[in-house]
């Protein structure tokens, strides 16, 4: 590391420190809300009115959180600068009747969420988070963050192919984490769980829980010039966001009303009242732009000078498999946020969207990268495409370049959060 002279191992201390505080989309929208509230920002309910203050505010839904700042002197014709992400990773998912056992092993039944690389979570110590529902519609988070769950994976002796065939996984029989031993346990889980919020068990009518590696993020290599944790699809983006958006907040003038948006649910199709498909993000903005006065014509003007940056990791040229890259286009960690582009629109970027990126970075003086698939590999998407299409605003798709996407413990250059975060501060001030 010492080869950047301008690396802040503070930021990317301060990303660790994230990621290990956030093990579900639930407790990353409160972490950030946190940060955010420690300058100034306030919360609003959805359900109480409006005010048309300047100053920051932001709105929490489950694992999604839009915030935004409304600078002195903004219409409510003023356009947005807005930062996409989400908050969900693909993990195991406790199902709703949790308790199982069998030949003499305490299971607790979980239901696969997203793509996981499913082989990341055999043999790892798996803690469990998330949140409980109360008889009276309150919601208490909670997090076990010790050794709890573990999915063992079947010895080489009993699977003398393993090595040579490959690793065969059903998704129904062989994910089972294990907890204990001894016969079924009705009610064990949620007991077990509802103590360590801190709440009555009998009180607890529902409940949104996952299992998360308990291994802390950690620096890596020789010059610890990488680092390695969980999550950091996405989580990377929402802290860099956060960051950016708070930075912003900070400027005495502002030409863009800044705007965080980070969604739930993207890691399966973002169809909910918390992903990117939802009412939510259009609902926020307008709703901020009747309470400073504006009608609909105001509306339709901010939308049509709005820019969204959609940020979610990306693939960096993997060394063992560079024949799965294009070949022109090979982006390395520690080089800079990357640009994704898709003529196909699994990206929404075009040359508009690269122009305002560009831009951002050259005021940053960050270095950038250009991600586009080999075209027989099928790419992956984004929320990008969903904001530019829902909401008719100009969106441009970038983020961090990784390796290991969607394993349970993912890696980057320790450099690139820092400098996603110059970039997408340089972004919202416009």
């Amino acid at each position: 590391m010492s080869a950047h002279s301008d690396f802040d191992r503070g930021h990317t201390d301060d990303l660790m420190s994230f990621l290990a505080a956030a093990p579900s989309p639930y407790h990353a929208v409160a972490s950030a809300a946190e940060r955010l509230e420690k300058v100034g920002f306030r919360q609003v309910e959805e359900t109480a009115p409006w005010d048309g203050g300047t100053g920051g505010k932001y709105v929490l839904r489950g694992g999604a959180i839009i915030a935004w700042y409304v600078p002195d002197g903004a219409r409510p014709s003023t356009p947005y600068r807005i930062v996409g992400a989400h908050t969900d990773s693909p993990n195991l998912r406790v199902k709703p009747i949790p308790d199982t056992a069998a030949h003499g092993w305490r299971q607790i039944a979980v239901e696969i969420y997203g793509g996981a690389l499913l082989n990341t979570w055999l043999d790892r110590d798996l803690g469990i988070s998330g949140r409980l529902t109360l008889r009276d519609g309150s919601h208490h988070l909670v997090a076990v963050d010790r050794p709890l769950l573990r999915v063992p994976q079947l010895a080489v002796h009993l699977d003398r192919g393993v090595n040579t065939e490959g690793l065969k996984l059903d998704k129904q029989r062989h994910m089972t984490p294990i907890w204990g031993l001894g016969d079924f346990e009705e009610g064990a889980l949620i007991r077990f769980v509802a103590e360590a919020a801190g709440v009555p068990p009998a009180e607890v009518s529902g409940w949104d829980l996952m299992a998360h590696s308990v291994d802390p993020p950690a620096y890596l290599g020789r010059d610890q010039e990488l680092i390695a944790g969980p999550r950091m699809d996405n989580l990377l983006s929402v802290h860099s966001g956060t960051t950016a958006l708070a930075a912003a907040a900070a400027r005495p003038e502002l030409p863009y009303i800044p705007v965080l948006a980070a969604f739930d649910h993207e890691e399966n199709g973002s169809q909910s009242d918390t992903g990117a498909e939802g009412p939510l993000l259009g609902n926020v903005l307008e709703r901020s732009v009747f309470a400073r006065g504006g009608a609909y014509e105001d509306k339709a003007r901010a939308l049509a000078g709005t820019v969204c940056l959609s940020s979610d990791t990306g693939h960096a040229v993997h060394p063992n498999y560079a024949e799965r890259h294009e070949p022109g286009h090979h982006p390395l960690p520690n080089g800079g946020p990357i640009l994704k582009v898709n003529v196909n629109q699994r990206y929404a970027t075009d040359g508009g969207g690269r122009a305002v990126f560009a831009a951002a970075c050259e005021r940053a003086g960050v270095p950038w990268q250009t991600f586009v698939s080999h075209n027989a590999m099928p790419c992956g998407t984004t929320i990008g495409p969903i904001t530019a299409a829902r909401h008719g605003i100009t969106t441009v798709d970038v983020g961090a370049a990784i390796l290991s996407m969607h394993s349970a413990r993912e890696l980057c250059g320790a450099r690139d959060p820092q400098l996603l975060t110059r970039a997408m501060t340089a972004f919202l001030e416009g």
